[in-house]
This record gives C-alpha cells, structure tokens and sequence, in this order.
C-alpha cells in the first residue's frame, strides 16, 4: 500500500486545504493519512477565523504516523512560525522521504494565512526540507522578498529557492497573462515549462498539482515524470470544474 500524509489546515468546503488533499489523494490510488496543523473557517468570500495548532498536537500527531510506513509528505498551508517549525522538527525523523511544500500564504480570495514571522520561519526550516516547493508567483515574492512579473524573475526565483536550500523548486506562472508558463529549478539549472491556457476557473489548483506530485513521487516516479503527471492533472480538472458553494470545485470520482 502506497501511503502519502498531507499536513496543513482544514478547509471547511473542501475548496482547499487538507479534506480536498485527502479527496485528490484517494482519486490517485495512494492511501491519505493527515496531520491538522491549522484550523479555518472560511466560505467562498472571505476567511473568517484561523487557529494554528500548538506544537506538542502536531509532533504528537507524527508520533501516530510511526507506524504508517509513509512513502512521501504533501505540506500546505501553515499558520504561524510555531507550526512550521513543529513540522519542519517531525519531519526530520524521515530524512529519505520526499516532501513536497506547498507554501499557502493566502486564501484564493486574498485574506492572509501567514505572516512575516511564518514566512521566515519557512525558508529556514521548511524550504531547505523541501524535495519540491511549489510556490505560485505571490508566493515566490513574499517569500523573496522581490516582485516577479515576468519569465526572467520566474527563473531567478526557482534559482533562490535552491539557494535557500530546496532540492528543486516548480513556481507556477498561471496568474501571467497569455498561456501559463511554470518554471522548474534545480541543481542542474532552471528550465521553463510551457503549457496552454484551459477555459474555466478552478479553486485550489495549487493543492491539486502539490499532492498529485506527492503521490507520484510515493509510487517511485521521477521528478520530471511527476510533475508533468500533476501539471495534466490540473488541466483536466480545470476543464471538468463544476459549479458548488458559490464557486468552481474540483470534481472527484471517488464523491
């Protein structure tokens, strides 16, 4: 059994957030298990209310996934440095599985997930972790600390997170116009990936394409092959988004 745990916050709606990681998971054929290390309530409007969990109820819920046999780690949304250094210190204890960072700092809407202190908190302890981080282009910025508005800034932005650390880095351009070009960044240097643009609006691509990847990555795949593998995923449920609660959801076989 393929096992991949996603830690980040709750989503009432599922628009985001760990029910939609565990619903996208399960449609990959990989076994979900969580870790709750924040706490929303939010509509398709607006945030109402936000809790990090402490963290001795985050490293205790680790401690439950010992005998779980993990074969990767999807991490979303953090809502304050405490939380992010709690999960940065569990995940310590799985020092060859791979962990792909998605780095929420805001809800789709805008209204803030996390702040200056998360931030850093995220690139000392978090991001030097990551297998993958997948920041959008806000993302990139305010973790940066710079303004990226094109290719070039894409591509000097996936060159900084290797320098901070991550093993790779994927900063997804779909907030550009024209057709969305992502950039991927390693070792080895940084090269764009282009796409086409798909008709339709979706919530919560960015969770879409970060736990596809981890499952992915749990089945032995490649990074390459991962990532194109998430990127068609993401294309496809855009295509397929349906209407629920006020906006366009992901649609899942398994609901």
């Amino acid at each position: 059994m393929t096992v991949v745990a996603t830690v980040g916050t709750t989503h009432p709606l599922a628009f985001a957030g760990l029910a939609f990681a565990v619903l996208a998971l399960a449609e990959e054929g990989v076994r979900p298990v969580c870790v709750v290390a924040g706490v929303t309530a939010q509509d398709a409007d607006r945030v109402t209310a936000r809790a990090p969990i402490d963290a001795a109820t985050i490293r205790a819920q680790f401690d439950a996934l010992r005998d779980a046999n993990v074969d990767a780690f999807h991490v979303g949304a953090l809502l304050s440095a405490e939380a992010v250094r709690a999960v940065a210190a569990a995940l310590a204890d799985y020092p060859a599985i791979p962990v792909v960072l998605d780095p929420v700092l805001a809800a789709s809407h805008g209204d803030r997930l996390g702040d200056a202190a998360t931030r850093t908190a995220l690139r000392e302890t978090l991001i030097p972790r990551a297998t993958l981080v997948t920041p959008n282009l806000d993302e990139a910025a305010a973790l940066l600390d710079c303004t990226i508005a094109d290719i070039d800034a894409m591509r000097a932005a996936g060159a900084a997170f290797v320098a901070l650390g991550a093993h790779a880095a994927l900063v997804k351009g779909g907030h550009l116009d024209g057709d969305p070009h992502d950039v991927y960044a390693d070792a080895n240097g940084v090269r764009t990936l282009p796409s086409h643009r798909v008709a339709g609006t979706l919530r919560g691509t960015g969770d879409l394409l970060a736990v596809t990847i981890a499952a992915s990555l749990a089945r032995g795949a490649s990074l390459t092959e991962a990532i194109e593998h998430a990127r068609h995923r993401v294309r496809e449920a855009i295509a397929r988004a349906t209407p629920f609660a006020g906006t366009h959801a992901a649609t899942f076989n398994n609901t």
